[in-house]
């Protein structure tokens, strides 16, 4: 994925960058990159039209009718190079921007016909210490999604069009955004800057990360696309100090696990949780899960306890009878707020979930306050709708 300059450029540098990093060769850019070192095309199939273009802080900054226009023409500008690339528009910088709604169903009243994705992006950090509504990150953005998608299809359908919008969730993750200093350090000989959000995430931090990954694999029939921002370092999931060992932190995990077994096919979850009442989301649920069934028949569920204080025993129904019980894992700690550091960069990983048992066709298992557990079951299977029960 690569993003092209809309906002203090245009329809020619979309253009230039495409061609030098995709066309074989026999232009001026083609053979530009070949004289890089770099003879074969790179082959970048999908392609953001700007990005965050109705934030206040971009230099470039538009109106959703002036961005809808230039993301139409550059996109069918992009595609007489290359038919088969995947375009992005971009949506509203978060669901708080003023514009939001209306920015997706002006940009997409001008570019629906000419991309393929619109762009999410969603950080999220406790407010005031409030834990409980920190831990409900999901549900916001699963409001979040939902809000893009039924705008996405309220223009497909004012259009009479059959085509349908894909989401791009391309920024999201865990953010101390407060924590940003609101100044740099001045001088004439060049200071050096102190780090800037790089974070030790906590196990809160984690098991929000696993929820809202679950928010995303519980909406893959739109969400085509989804990236962590970002990988190292600055609020990423490794950190790499200059001079010595890299290590996890607590975000890594869920990160990981994710990535390793959430591949396959995205299966309906019917969950039947006790609810928990927040300040910023109100009533939610306790407990949250997806599930993924791969190509060999093993079933990945993935299960969040949003609960601060109490821990939830669940029940998977599994239809179909009983399989293999392959894992269960789960992170978690007596303190929501321990976090790894360089120090002690294995003071909150994922342990084996001994209370977990196969019988009768469902699995049990009991998931402490604040965690994050991962099921794997050898069976081809859905989920029932006892799916998750207290």
């Amino acid at each position: 994925m690569l993003a092209v300059n809309l906002g203090t450029r245009g329809i020619d540098a979309a253009l230039e960058l495409l061609e030098y990093a995709n066309h074989p060769g026999g232009t001026a850019l083609s053979e530009l990159r070949r004289a890089h070192g770099r003879d074969d095309p790179y082959g970048v199939r999908m392609w953001c039209l700007g990005n965050e273009m109705d934030g206040p802080w971009q230099l470039g900054q538009m109106t959703p009718d002036e961005y809808g226009r230039i993301a139409s023409r550059t996109a069918k500008a992009m595609r007489q190079l290359d038919p088969g690339l995947e375009l992005v528009a971009c949506g509203s910088s978060s669901a708080d921007m003023p514009t939001f709604g209306k920015w997706e169903r002006t940009v997409l009243q001008h570019a629906h016909d000419d991309v393929d994705y619109l762009s999410c992006h969603a950080y999220y950090e406790p407010i005031d210490g409030d834990l409980p509504s920190f831990l409900a990150s999901g549900s916001a953005m699963d409001a979040f999604i939902r809000d893009v998608v039924a705008h996405a299809d309220a223009v497909r359908d004012e259009r009479g069009s059959s085509k349908t919008i894909l989401l791009s969730f391309d920024e999201w993750n865990v953010w101390y955004q407060s924590r940003v200093p609101g100044t740099l350090p001045a001088g004439d000989d060049w200071p050096v800057n102190p780090p800037i959000s790089e974070d030790d995430y906590t196990l809160a931090d984690a098991v929000v990360v696993g929820d809202l990954l679950i928010t995303l694999l519980g909406h893959a029939d739109r969400v085509k696309s989804a990236s962590l921002a970002q990988l190292v370092n600055v609020i990423a999931p490794i950190a790499a100090p200059a001079g010595a060992p890299a290590w996890r932190r607590t975000t890594f995990y869920p990160f990981s696990l994710t990535s390793r077994f959430g591949r396959g096919q995205s299966i309906p979850v019917r969950v039947a949780s006790p609810s928990i009442e927040t300040q910023q989301h109100g009533s939610v649920d306790a407990v949250r899960a997806a599930a993924v069934l791969d190509e060999d028949g093993v079933l990945s569920v993935f299960i969040v306890n949003r609960s601060v204080e109490s821990a939830h025993r669940v029940e998977l129904s599994l239809v179909g009878g009983a399989g293999a019980l392959l894992e269960a894992t789960t992170l978690s700690d007596r303190d929501p707020w321990a976090a790894n550091t360089a120090d002690d960069p294995l003071r909150v990983v994922p342990a084996a979930n001994d209370t977990a048992v196969l019988e009768g066709g469902s699995v049990r298992i009991e998931l402490p306050p604040v965690s994050w557990t991962l099921v794997r079951v050898d069976r081809r299977s859905t989920i029932s709708a006892e799916g998750c029960s207290l």
